[in-house]
């Protein structure tokens, strides 16, 4: 079984405020910098196929800029319609400079 934490790229990547997007095995996810933490949720909103990496990162909440619902990135919770249903999120961790997340959990495990 591989192991599931994959290194994805220096922090320095990642500026504050801003989001990128990484394929992971067959998943993209979307990595944010909230206040230099970072966190972890699926790439594309689950209204609409957008990468919410390409959306708007005001807060903890990223825009989607297709339809323009929302979701807060801490917990994967859809906070603005016309989204309803919850991103999954990714436990993240930084580590010798680097981020990485962990496939097999949650941001609250």
């Amino acid at each position: 079984m591989p192991d599931p934490i994959v290194t994805l790229c220096p922090t320095s990547e990642i500026p504050e405020g801003s989001a990128k997007s990484f394929e992971v095995g067959n998943l993209t996810i979307a990595v944010y910098n909230v206040g230099g933490q970072f966190y972890a949720t699926d790439n594309e909103c689950t209204h609409g196929a957008a990468s919410l990496a390409d959306g708007i990162l005001e807060d903890d909440v990223i825009e989607c800029t297709l339809h323009y619902g929302a979701f807060n990135v801490k917990t994967g919770e859809a906070v603005q319609a016309p989204c309803f249903t919850a991103l999954r999120t990714y436990k993240v961790i930084v580590e010798g400079g680097d981020v990485k997340v962990d496939m097999d959990k949650t941001a609250a495990d």
